[in-house]
């Protein structure tokens, strides 16, 4: 259903580094300011963006974007890869509400936070 969740950032060749590495993708569109990373258009992706009107980017307060993994194994692997790439940890890997997810937290080099899941 998503295409495409932007986030803004200050730097944006660091950023376009940080989320091809993180996961392991290309910029699939690059405009200068906007970059859009993934493994084709035709998938959903993560968009990095110089914000328009010139100003600082700003995290939005209760903001996240949450990106689906196929095992906890993957989670955790997720979640570590983004701290070697300059992420903070924001919550280590671990089973949340009862049985029913398992997640993991960062933050971006910019301060946007990122969850790694998978239900179950």
């Amino acid at each position: 259903m998503i295409g495409y969740s932007t986030i803004g950032v200050k730097n944006i060749d660091q950023a376009k580094k940080f989320y091809c590495d993180l996961f392991d993708a290309d910029v699939q569109v690059d405009v200068g300011r906007l970059a859009m990373i993934g493994k084709s258009v035709e998938q959903p992706m993560v968009a990095v963006c110089e914000p328009f009107d010139g100003n600082a980017p700003s995290c939005g307060n209760g903001a996240m974007i949450a990106f689906s993994a196929a095992s906890k194994a993957e989670v955790d692997a997720m979640h570590e890869k983004a701290v070697s790439l300059g992420a903070s940890d924001e919550g280590a890997p671990g089973q949340r509400i009862d049985d029913v997810f398992y997640g993991a937290y960062v933050r971006d080099p910019d301060g946007n936070k990122l969850a790694f899941y998978i239900f179950g």
